[in-house]
């Protein structure tokens, strides 16, 4: 019973130590695996006594089916039992792995061709107001198809060549990071969680979108209006700077990666939709895409800084951290869901809400200072998709879901993955968004859930 206490114990210091990374000084990645590692250990250490308190479902029709399991003994049937469960966790989280890592590298892609930049030299207003609102919408459709993550890296670029300036690019840095959670949550594609929720089964592209896209736009207005009189009326900011892009890259190489980019990132749950072709597959396909297209623009060139444009060397500067830390959350996960353990904090929840839209809501404020992956995450393990009900594919919890816990990350600067990642790249302190932030986004979440409340 020690073991099975613990393990919860672990989760629970691991993701505080995640959450304070900076303090502790430890990279996040390291943490997460780390922790994963723990966990399967103490499983398969303890293989026989998780098996004989938590006895997985179905066992006895499975080992009716081959009898030679009922030779076995109870420590080598629990021990055969954590290896095919290490195994087929492991395939489940590849999926999402392969797709993180995909669209990482289109996003590479892309901007190593400056196709972000036809984006940037299309801005030609220098009024503060009037800038904030369109940077807000275009970070808040761009994270639709681009995911949050990548967009905010994209448009705090894009923002450093329009505001010069700092001190007055706080807000709208801050102003970034609110707008890409905020279009990420209606995308199956715009955040890690709403991903895993779609490739999970547990709500669809369509139906997320549609139902979503009202409800976020509405948690984008709310602060965005507050934040707009936070700039002085007649503020205005230097002209936009020249256009730093790769000149060695062709102006029609540029349109047309970028394109293909977007177009392949955009297509993944057309494609999902249409013909079931596995997420992963749909975003690697787009990559192969552009993979085809450089390899023979650049292949007889002798010139390094276009072979350094190529796939095989963009892939060699993505950010293979940020996947170690999805493998070790979601890997953490995988050992609570086949323990049991969450279902036992999912009856705690259910009978201490009543509503099940209540839970999401909840689980969106834990969300500004939790790991909202492995919320999501534990969340799908302890709710497993029912055929009708309140936890079924596309059912209002699973859709507020998705909208709570990308738009709550928002609440607190580390409360996502785009928060700390501008806090990081603009150091931004955590004070600064407390005091200017956290009170017109909880006003825009407290809204945008209303405003869901009423669709339904």
């Amino acid at each position: 019973m020690f073991f099975y206490y613990l393990m919860p114990v672990v989760f629970i210091l691991g993701i505080l130590a995640i959450a304070f990374e900076d303090v502790i000084r430890v990279n996040k990645a390291a943490t997460a695996v780390g922790m994963s590692i723990i966990l399967w250990l103490i499983f398969l250490l303890n293989a026989e006594q998780f098996f004989v308190i938590s006895p997985p479902t179905h066992i006895a029709e499975f080992m009716a089916g081959f009898p030679q399991l009922a030779e076995m003994s109870t420590h080598e049937l629990a021990f055969a039992f954590v290896e095919k469960r290490l195994v087929l966790g492991l395939g489940d989280v590849a999926t999402t792995l392969f797709f993180v890592l995909g669209s990482m590298a289109i996003v590479d892609i892309v901007d190593s061709h400056g196709g972000f930049g036809i984006i940037s030299q299309s801005i030609t207003t220098n009024r503060q107001r009037k800038l904030l609102w369109i940077l807000s919408f275009i970070t808040f459709f761009m994270s639709i198809l681009l995911g949050n993550l990548a967009t905010v890296i994209v448009l705090i670029a894009i923002a450093r060549k329009l505001i010069p300036e700092r001190a007055t690019r706080l807000l709208f840095s801050c102003m970034i990071i609110v707008a890409a959670n905020a279009g990420g949550s209606c995308s199956p594609i715009g955040d890690v969680t709403t991903l895993l929720l779609w490739t999970g089964g547990n709500v669809s592209a369509v139906h997320q979108f549609t139902h979503l896209i009202i409800p976020s736009l509405v948690m984008l207005l709310v602060p965005l209006t507050i934040a707009t009189f936070m700039l002085p009326k007649e503020g205005v900011v230097e002209p936009l700077a020249a256009n730093d892009a790769n000149s060695k890259v062709s102006p029609k190489l540029r349109k047309r990666v970028l394109w293909i980019g977007l177009g392949s990132l955009a297509m993944v749950p057309v494609l999902q939709s249409l013909i079931e072709l596995p997420p992963f597959m749909g975003i690697l396909l787009g990559l192969v895409a552009l993979w085809v297209i450089t390899d023979r623009r650049y292949a007889e060139s002798e010139d390094d800084e276009l072979q350094n444009l190529r796939v095989h060397r963009t892939l060699t500067r993505v950010d293979i951290s940020t996947v170690f830390f999805f493998l070790g959350i979601l890997m953490s996960v995988q050992a609570l869901i086949v323990t049991g353990e969450l279902a036992i904090l999912a009856n705690f929840l259910s009978d201490t809400f009543a509503n099940e839209n209540m839970i999401a809501v909840v689980l969106g404020i834990l969300s500004s200072f939790l790991d909202n992956v492995a919320l999501v995450s534990a969340t799908m393990g302890m709710y497993p998709i029912e055929a009708v009900g309140a936890f079924a594919a596309d059912s209002s919890f699973w859709t507020l879901l998705a909208f709570c816990a990308v738009t709550g990350g928002s609440i607190l600067i580390i409360g996502s993955a785009s928060g700390v990642t501008v806090m990081g790249m603009e150091k931004i302190s955590f004070g600064y968004y407390l005091k200017r932030l956290t009170p017109i986004v909880l006003l825009g979440y407290a809204a945008g859930v209303l405003v869901y409340m009423l669709m339904l």
